[in-house]
């Protein structure tokens, strides 16, 4: 297509249409964008020519993606964690560059072709690690803090190879004049900037920030980005270089996390288009003339590079199973090789052919990642003997601290959510069993007597551990859906008449949770939004009784369980001798007497019980009508004092 609106309609068509599909699929972004690359560019469709417009456009996406990773630099950060930065991350950037620098002169290729290679197949995904550890709730566990450690250092790796690669291809002399020349520019820039620019960039920004103005502060921080980034060019040095010192500087000042947010539009898109040309300079008649390369590449990158960084952090002191972790968490190639092999095929440093391989071996390490990290757990476990004692252990303590707990409520985290039920357990003398991945709070909370010990309430054998079997109800007490779904479907299958109460940010998921099992979904956003509804009418005068009301029919409306608990008679008699109603839920297990029976025939009116909600296996929880047929597997929830509740009981299971 010649016509420029014609080619722009297409690639937005195209993008946004494949990232639905990866995002359906659950896979990233950047998989679409390079597919789309692949499929309308010059080598494959040909519906869209390689320009060099779209390509300079493309290249800013960089200047920002390194811009964010600037912002992300933090001294602190660094030192608390420089054993495994400084230790373990650089031996794996350093021995990975070795080895295929070794494997390429091997190979009949020259040595800076060789360092290239080494440098773009050291690099890691941080985009997609971080992303798929956060999701599978490990990034406090040993390995992923390991992860994250070499990923940080791998980073700030980046920006020597950003400027030592495009000097390479010089000849002797003058590229060591060229990489003396660079290191003194860098040393000068360095000292300006970081000197004289932090001098100045907090007045800036707060002389910018008092105008109040949310477009002024979008056009300053795009003007201090590029304008740094200009200023590296000029001094021979490149864009993205200057665009990482930017977001350094900015990340020393209070409006980090505005920028941050600000620019991550413009980052995502451009980066997009950055990954789109990636994909449009794949040429499938190279990959199919040198598979047997690109499947070597990919053996060195998924096998070979997963075994060096086990090792690597097994001589850094790692058990055998959050070695062989860190190893699979890291093993593809990352968003940052596609930036060095394009630095490096503008330089005329590596043959074209080698370059396609390149990029299709780390696309395709790429797609393999998330069912490696899948896979992990169960790949450890055969491959790692002493891991199956490590969880036999821990599942041991989990056990033994739990076996005299009956009639108990597991909570699944111990954040800020969890203590404060927890202690609202403990006013009632309910007793409870955390579960949380994170080290240092279990400590500090065992420390302090509190029943929590550290495990991953997704798993099944830790829930049996926390005494699944015996409670009397389940929390899921952080916003997780992924974890949350994981949870509820164990409970399903070990125990589906168990309430599960689940947390979630907003209503967004509300319907697939409650489909999935969960007996109500608490939604922050709706509690935060009724608080401040209240406190508001409470300070314009409205009485306290009619707020309360009002607060009451917005809850009621919303949870099913608390219809008719608002009540006066009921707090009125919250002080007396007599039983006050509560809730309580029955399994309609095979041969119950309630299967194949409507409601209104079992007469549980006459036992003054309600059913307040039934739950059925992939249906939501509903208030069944008088008519509802009863099938096996049901789990009726029953409001009622406890006499009737008992009576209610053996009706349903028993017939009398």
């Amino acid at each position: 297509m010649s016509d420029p609106l014609s080619s722009l309609l297409l690639l937005l068509t195209a993008a946004v249409l494949m990232v639905v599909i990866c995002r359906s699929a659950k896979l990233p972004a950047m998989f679409g964008y390079l597919l789309v690359g692949m499929l309308i560019g010059p080598h494959a469709l040909a519906l869209i020519a390689s320009s060099d417009e779209a390509t300079h456009l493309a290249e800013f996406g960089v200047v920002f993606l390194m811009f964010t990773l600037g912002l992300e630099f933090n001294l602190a950060k660094l030192n608390a964690m420089r054993r495994i930065v400084f230790g373990l991350g650089a031996s794996q950037v350093v021995t990975t560059a070795l080895l295929v620098c070794a494997g390429a002169l091997l190979g009949g290729y020259d040595w800076k072709v060789g360092l290239a290679l080494g440098g773009a197949l050291a690099m890691s995904s941080t985009a997609m690690v971080s992303k798929l550890l956060t999701e599978r709730a490990e990034l406090n566990a040993p390995h992923g803090q390991n992860a994250i450690g070499i990923l940080l250092f791998q980073d700030l790796a980046v920006v020597p190879l950003l400027i030592m690669l495009p000097v390479l291809g010089r000849p002797g002399e003058e590229m060591l004049w060229a990489l003396g020349l660079a290191a003194v520019k860098i040393i000068c820039v360095l000292v300006l900037l970081l000197n004289l620019g932090q001098r100045l960039m907090r007045p800036w920004f707060n002389l910018v920030a008092k105008q109040r103005s949310s477009e002024l502060f979008m056009l300053n921080v795009l003007l201090v980005t590029l304008g740094i980034a200009w200023l590296t060019e000029l001094a021979g040095l490149s864009l993205a270089l200057g665009a990482f010192l930017a977001g350094m500087l900015i990340a020393e000042t209070e409006y980090r996390y505005q920028v941050e947010d600000d620019i991550r539009p413009f980052r995502d898109l451009l980066l997009g288009l950055f990954f789109v040309t990636v994909g449009m300079n794949l040429d499938f008649s190279t990959l199919a003339s040198q598979w047997w390369l690109v499947l070597l590449t990919l053996l060195f990158l998924l096998p070979g590079k997963v075994l060096l960084i086990a090792l690597l952090a097994r001589l850094f002191g790692n058990q055998p199973g959050p070695a062989l972790r860190t190893g699979f968490a890291l093993g593809q190639g990352g968003e940052f090789a596609f930036v060095l092999l394009a630095l490096v095929s503008s330089a005329g440093l590596m043959p074209a052919g080698l370059n396609q391989v390149m990029i299709a071996s780390v696309v395709l390490s790429m797609l393999a990642t998330p069912f490696v990290l899948q896979y992990s757990d169960k790949l450890v476990l055969r491959f790692v003997a002493s891991e199956w004692m490590s969880m036999a252990a821990s599942l041991h303590q989990i056990a033994v601290r739990t076996m005299e707990s009956q009639g108990h409520v597991v909570l699944c985290g111990y954040g800020r959510s969890g203590q404060s039920l927890a202690r609202l357990l403990n006013q009632e003398d309910i007793p409870f069993f955390a579960l949380d991945l994170d080290p240092e709070k279990v400590r500090e909370a065992g420390a302090a007597g509190e029943s929590v010990v550290f495990g991953d309430a997704a798993k099944r054998e830790v829930l049996m551990a926390a005494g699944l079997m015996r409670a009397r109800a389940l929390v899921v007490t952080y916003a997780d859906t992924h974890s949350a779904l994981k949870i509820l479907d164990l409970v399903h299958k070990l125990r589906p008449e168990l309430p599960v109460i689940v947390r979630t940010h907003d209503d967004t998921d509300i319907d697939t949770l409650k489909a999935a099992g969960a007996a109500e979904v608490v939604a922050e956003i709706l509690e935060g939004s009724l608080m401040l509804a209240s406190h508001t009418l409470m300070m314009l005068g409205v009485p306290l009784n009619r707020v309360l009301k009002r607060i009451r029919s917005v809850r009621e409306a919303r949870y099913q369980m608390f219809r008719g608990f608002f009540r006066g008679t009921v707090e009125d008699q919250d002080d007396s001798d007599r039983p006050l109603p509560r809730l309580h839920t029955v399994l309609l297990v095979s041969g119950s007497a309630a299967i194949d029976k409507p409601i209104e025939a079992l007469d549980l009116a006459g036992l003054h019980v309600e059913v307040k909600s039934l739950r059925r296996k992939n249906m939501r929880p509903m208030q069944p009508a008088a008519d509802f047929v009863l099938n096996e597997g049901d789990v009726l929830v029953l409001l009622g004092e406890p006499e009737g509740l008992a009576a209610a009981e053996m009706l349903l299971l028993q017939g009398n």
